[in-house]
């Protein structure tokens, strides 16, 4: 059984906990910190910017899209298994004391993009060790520490520290643009590792801090532990897995439209500065969905508030499938990137609402992974399509069928476990009194 050791909270803590009430303030700067630090963090770099890699790759190692495609594959599958453990050690150490180390390393590995030769196994190399460290740079940790910290206005919490996604999808790629022009993309690489090491790690060491618990809410009084369920009993709920399925559909849908997006649109006659552009309008669209998401799930039914936000990005693909051009594709690129941006958030807060923040870390581990694995999978069979059709449009029109379908799925959850309230859960799930 996997568990927290936070079960052994000690009353003591508790206590400290209830007199820290005081300096529950200081959450707000852990959410700007961790925003901070998701900007700096694996994500931008490797995932944001692998479109902008694209095109470099494949003149570089003269292979196809479906074969440049699988290397951010490898790195999804490494990702995705190590989650899990990734979120273990979380609640088990704290999620600080993953972060640290976690930007050091990754720091090192970009640096080491400097040796990558002309085979393409090399590439997927490199990969691999980014994926192997990448989770503990991305909303896990961040995501657990974030959720200690609040309770009555933790969507809005948890939406403004994915901001810092948000921003770094708008930004990374322009940059990574930049350097690759002026250095070429391995000396990219190596600058944005120097820029972990030496602007991200100090920032991270002084002002991330463990919670302090400061709502009671969060803490059993009897027991001295945190509230929730443990993971054996969370990995054996139906709700849990049906969950898991539609963030899989969404994400192998969103994510392999926005990673092939610029091909698509330069595949269509559009020029590169307009092609660069639906990646920064990515991340613009992700940015509002971060801020907004969790504004409107702290006041709203959650499963409620993702099935919207799934059905806009299905009918984004729908669009971009007829094959439109222009300020058209960067509106249905915005649509698909709402959903991009808003399922992280949407992930830790309805599983810290269903079942609780004990075993948040491990649990939310394995949703990230199944995450992260579909945006694995989503781009290679885009890839794929394109290399034996010659065309987007119908895997496009494929991912919207399955998008859909999620919305569908993610309206069939029922009223949450852990609302603020009994009152407020049934408010909230539209269940009268």
């Amino acid at each position: 059984m996997l568990t927290s050791t936070n079960d052994s909270v000690s009353s003591s803590r508790v206590a400290h906990a209830m007199r820290g009430r005081g300096r529950s303030g200081y959450g707000w700067v852990v959410v700007a910190i961790s925003a901070f630090g998701l900007l700096f963090g694996a994500f931008p770099i490797v995932v944001s910017s692998f479109a902008i890699f694209l095109r470099s790759y494949a003149q570089e190692f003269h292979a196809g899209r479906a074969a440049i495609s699988l290397a951010l594959t490898i790195h999804n599958f490494v990702a995705a298994f190590l989650a899990v453990w990734i979120g273990r050690l979380s609640d088990r150490f704290g999620p600080r004391r993953v972060i640290l180390p976690g930007l050091g390393i990754l720091g090192l590995v970009l640096l080491s993009a400097q040796e990558i030769g002309s085979k393409v196994w090399q590439l997927y190399i490199f990969y691999a060790m980014l994926g192997a460290v990448s989770n503990t740079t991305t909303s896990v940790p961040y995501s657990v520490i974030v959720s200690r910290w609040f309770n009555r206005r933790r969507g809005l919490a948890l939406g403004w520290t994915q901001v810092g996604l948000g921003l770094g999808a708008i930004v990374m790629p322009a940059l990574v643009h930049l350097l690759i022009a002026r250095y070429g993309w391995r000396s990219a690489f190596a600058i944005s590792g120097g820029a972990v090491w030496i602007i991200a790690m100090p920032m991270i060491a002084l002002f991330l801090k463990e919670a302090p618990l400061p709502e009671g809410s969060l803490v059993d009084s009897a027991s001295g532990q945190i509230k929730g369920l443990d993971w054996d009993d969370i990995r054996k709920a139906r709700i849990f897995w049906l969950m898991i399925t539609s963030f899989v559909l969404v994400g192998a849908s969103v994510q392999a439209c926005v990673i092939h997006i610029a091909a698509l649109l330069s595949d269509r006659g559009a020029p590169a500065a307009l092609a660069t552009l639906a990646v920064s309008v990515v991340g613009l669209a992700m940015l509002a969905g971060r801020a907004g998401t969790g504004y409107f799930l702290d006041r709203y039914f959650g499963p409620r508030v993702a099935l919207v936000l799934f059905a806009m990005a299905a009918l984004g693909m729908a669009l971009l499938a007829t094959g439109v051009t222009g300020k058209l594709a960067l509106l249905s690129v915005f649509m698909v990137g709402l959903a991009f941006g808003a399922e992280l958030d949407i992930i830790a807060y309805l599983i810290s609402r269903y079942f609780g923040l004990r075993a948040l870390g491990t649990a939310f581990g394995v949703a990230f992974g199944s995450f992260v694995l579909a945006g694995g999978i989503g781009p290679l069979l885009m890839g794929f399509a394109f290399d034996r059709t010659g065309s987007y449009r119908a895997a496009i029109a494929g991912f919207s069928i399955a998008t859909m379908l999620a919305a569908v799925l993610v309206g069939r959850l029922g009223p949450y476990r852990f609302a603020l309230s009994q009152a407020a859960g049934k408010a909230c799930s539209g269940i009268e009194e």
